[in-house]
C-alpha cells in the first residue's frame, strides 16, 4: 500500500512540474459587434441568384432591408444579434390555409423564414432557413455577401464623352441576342421589324417557363434609347448591365410607385407620371453612369441622375463594377421593342 501511495505522489509531483514549465496561451474569442454588419452587402445565393442586404442603426432600434433573388427590396420583420456572433434576419409571409365558399380566407398562418449571418473577414456568410409550407421540414440555402461601397459622387452628365452608337436590334432577326437560360422556351421573335415577346400559356396545360433575352455584348456605362409597346395589363423590363431593371409595365394613371413604368424596379420612384395608355408606343432614354440612373420617358425626365444602391430582383450577377448585357424580361407578358440604340460612355 505504501508503494502505491509513493507512486501516486511521484506522478502528481511530475504533473505539477509540467504545469509550471509549460505556458499555455489561450487567445480570447473576439466578440462580434452588431456594427460589423452595418452597411450594404450584395449577396451571391447558392444556385446562382443574387440578393442584397442593408443593415443600419436607426435612432433606437436596428433595421434592415432585404432583396432575395427575385421580387422587391422589402423591410425585414426583425433583425438582431444572437450569441455575440450571429446576425438574425427574419421575414414573415402570410399563408392562407383554407377558404370559404366565397373564396374568403378562413384560416391563415404566418410563415417565418430567417437568415443566420456571420462576419468572416471582409465578407458575410450565412444560411437562409425556410420552413416548408406543409410543415414537413425546413429547407436551407447558403450565401456569401460582399460589402458594397457607397455610390460615387453624382456624375456631371454634361461633360460625358460618348463612343460610336450600337444598334442592338437589326429589325430582321435575333442576331446578337440569346436566352440567358437555354433550357427555357424562347417567346421572342421578329415580325414586321419588331422584337416581340409573347409568352403564351395554354389553359389546362402545364405552365411553360419562358426565358429572358440578353445581348451577346456586354457594356459598362452608356446611354440607351428604345421604343416599347406594352399592351394593357402587360409587364416586362429592361435590365441594364444585367443588374438593374427599368420597369416596363402598363401603369397608366396609377399613383407614383417604384414599380411603375420607367422606375428602377423597387428602388427609384419616378418623380412624375409620364406613361401613355397600354398599347401605345412609348420612348425611353436611359443613362447609366457611375451607378447613377437617369430616365426620360416619353420626353419627360422622371428619374434625374439618382444613385442605384444595389441590384434589383432578377439580377444576373452581384458585381456592380463589372460590365454586363442588356436583357429583356421574357417571362411576364406580351411586349414589343424597336429602335434599340446603345451609345457607350467613354472614360
Amino acid at each position: 500500500m505504501k508503494t502505491i501511495f509513493r507512486y501516486l505522489g511521484i506522478v502528481l509531483a511530475s504533473l505539477s512540474i509540467l504545469s509550471c514549465n509549460v505556458k499555455t496561451k489561450v487567445e480570447p474569442v473576439k466578440k462580434t459587434e452588431v456594427s460589423d454588419f452595418f452597411g450594404q452587402w450584395t449577396i451571391d445565393i447558392r444556385g446562382g441568384s443574387v440578393g442584397w442586404l442593408e443593415v443600419r442603426q436607426e435612432k433606437d432600434y436596428l433595421d434592415a432591408d432585404l432583396l432575395w433573388g427575385g421580387g422587391s427590396v422589402v423591410p425585414v420583420s426583425s433583425v438582431y444579434l444572437s450569441e455575440d456572433k450571429n446576425l438574425i434576419v427574419t421575414r414573415v409571409d402570410k399563408v392562407i390555409r383554407t377558404k370559404d365558399a366565397n373564396n374568403e380566407p378562413i384560416r391563415t398562418q404566418m410563415n417565418t423564414n430567417w437568415l443566420v449571418v456571420q462576419r468572416k473577414g471582409d465578407k458575410i456568410v450565412g444560411i437562409l432557413y425556410n420552413p416548408r409550407r406543409d410543415g414537413s421540414g425546413v429547407d436551407t440555402t447558403s450565401f456569401v455577401g460582399t460589402k458594397l461601397p457607397a455610390p460615387p459622387a453624382v456624375p456631371d452628365l454634361t461633360k460625358l464623352k460618348f463612343g460610336t452608337p450600337i444598334a442592338l436590334f437589326n429589325g430582321k432577326d435575333l442576331t446578337g441576342w440569346r436566352l440567358i437560360n437555354e433550357k427555357q422556351k424562347n417567346g421572342f421573335y421578329v415580325e414586321n421589324g419588331l422584337l416581340t415577346n409573347n409568352p403564351v400559356q395554354v389553359e389546362g396545360a402545364p405552365r411553360v417557363s419562358y426565358g429572358n433575352l440578353r445581348t451577346d455584348q456586354e457594356f459598362e456605362d452608356f446611354n440607351l434609347t428604345l421604343e416599347v409597346n406594352v399592351p394593357e395589363g402587360s409587364n416586362s423590363g429592361v435590365y441594364l448591365r444585367g443588374m438593374y431593371e427599368v420597369q416596363v409595365i402598363d401603369s397608366y394613371k396609377n399613383k407614383l410607385d417604384p414599380h411603375n413604368m420607367g422606375a428602377v424596379y423597387s428602388r427609384i420612384t419616378p418623380s412624375v407620371s409620364a406613361e401613355k395608355p397600354g398599347g401605345s408606343w412609348q420612348t425611353m432614354d436611359i443613362t447609366l453612369c457611375d451607378r447613377h440612373a437617369t430616365v426620360i420617358l416619353n420626353g419627360v425626365k422622371i428619374i434625374d441622375n439618382q444613385p442605384i444602391y444595389g441590384p434589383t430582383g432578377g439580377a444576373m450577377k452581384s458585381d456592380v463594377f463589372s460590365p454586363g448585357p442588356i436583357y429583356l424580361q421574357g417571362d411576364h407578358g406580351k411586349v414589343s421593342y424597336k429602335n434599340l440604340i446603345l451609345i457607350p460612355i467613354i472614360k
